[in-house]
């Protein structure tokens, strides 16, 4: 073969990689019109509003957001075909658009659980549905299976958080983001106020609850910033600096330390140790290689509590559900159950 016929070779062998590589790109489906919205009381101080999209005839799923205290958004519904699905989001106790904003009295686990039980009675849900839930929502997503397994179908589960003392506490930060990202570390430290440095969960929620706003809002920003960068693999700095779009994170982030400061209101290895009540209920268990907030060692421990379930590790990937093999991982995961 010629110096010309290989170069030729060489150029075509690349523009099939790059059409293999779009043709392969995933794809979610289209932004779905809401068919019902509204706020369910679920005792006399909480309101938790909820959205139900695709087909009211179709297979139930329950889509459970992170944080805790985040509250959930339009894309979380694209992974389901709304035609053959029954899609139900809803924001937790005092996250996104639940009333009041960001309040943490009766906001523990057993409360979210309930408040899930309560919504599926109050939509009329008919048998078994899919429990999907990615990072603080698989920790909620176990926590409402272990209780109710006898509503649950199957479940797919990103990012797995247990809550135990065996992870780290990354939230702030931690130790893991620490190492690999210390200039995000660095520039949300040059945030805090001086005493509350080194961060601690309890004295962040106190500064969360106080009446420093503009504290509030600088901290709530870098940490955001700091979530990002450490989120996803390839963070542009766009997006970094561009934030979740969620206008008030200080409700957010108050949410997310009062749980942080109570363990989740779980006891420790609770949700690993009675991971046998799923035994008979098929888990999709998906974790980016390289998640520097859950490493997928928790994915892998509880796999091994459900010999059944499918691990899927995406290599080129790190926490975010919006990274392609994630994505790609997670729409195969959901087309696995229609």
């Amino acid at each position: 073969m010629d110096r010309r016929s290989a170069l030729a070779l060489v150029m075509m062998t690349g523009l099939l990689a790059t059409a293999a590589a779009a043709a392969e790109s995933p794809k979610l489906f289209p932004p779905q019109e809401p068919i019902r919205t509204g706020h369910l009381r679920v005792d006399e101080l909480h309101e938790i509003f909820y959205v139900l999209l695709g087909n009211p005839k179709g297979k139930p799923v329950i889509v459970l957001h992170g944080g805790p205290g985040f509250g959930s958004y339009p894309r979380l519904a694209q992974y389901f075909d709304p035609e053959k699905f029954l899609i139900v989001l809803h924001d937790q106790r005092g996250a996104g658009r639940s009333r009041p904003a960001g309040e943490i009295r009766d906001n523990t686990t057993p409360h979210l659980v309930a408040d899930i039980e309560k919504l599926r009675e109050h939509l009329g849900i008919k048998g078994k549905a899919l429990v999907f839930g990615g990072s603080w929502g698989s920790t909620l997503a176990l926590a409402y299976a272990e209780a109710h397994p006898e509503h649950v179908r199957g479940m797919i589960l990103r990012g797995v958080f247990t809550a135990s003392k065996a992870e780290p506490l990354n939230g702030f930060v931690g130790p893991m983001p620490r190492t690999f990202f210390p200039e995000a570390a660095a520039e949300f430290d040059a945030a805090l106020p001086r005493k509350l440095s080194p961060v601690k969960p309890r004295t962040m929620l106190e500064l969360f609850s106080g009446d420093d706003k503009a504290t509030q809002r600088r901290v709530a920003i870098a940490w955001t910033k700091c979530a990002i960068k450490t989120g996803k693999l390839h963070a542009s700095d766009e997006e970094v600096q561009g934030g979740f779009g969620i206008d008030d994170i200080v409700p957010g982030a108050r949410i997310d330390c009062h749980y942080a400061t109570n363990g989740f209101f779980l006891e420790d290895d609770q949700l690993l140790r009675e991971a046998g009540k799923l035994k008979g209920i098929p888990v999709t268990i998906i974790n980016g290689r390289y998640d520097m907030i859950c490493p997928p060692i928790t994915a892998w421990r509880l796999h091994q509590k459900l010999p059944k379930s499918k691990l899927v590790i995406v290599e080129e990937a790190g926490h975010s559900e919006g990274e392609p093999g994630t994505t790609q991982a997670l729409l195969k995961a959901v087309a696995e159950f229609e």
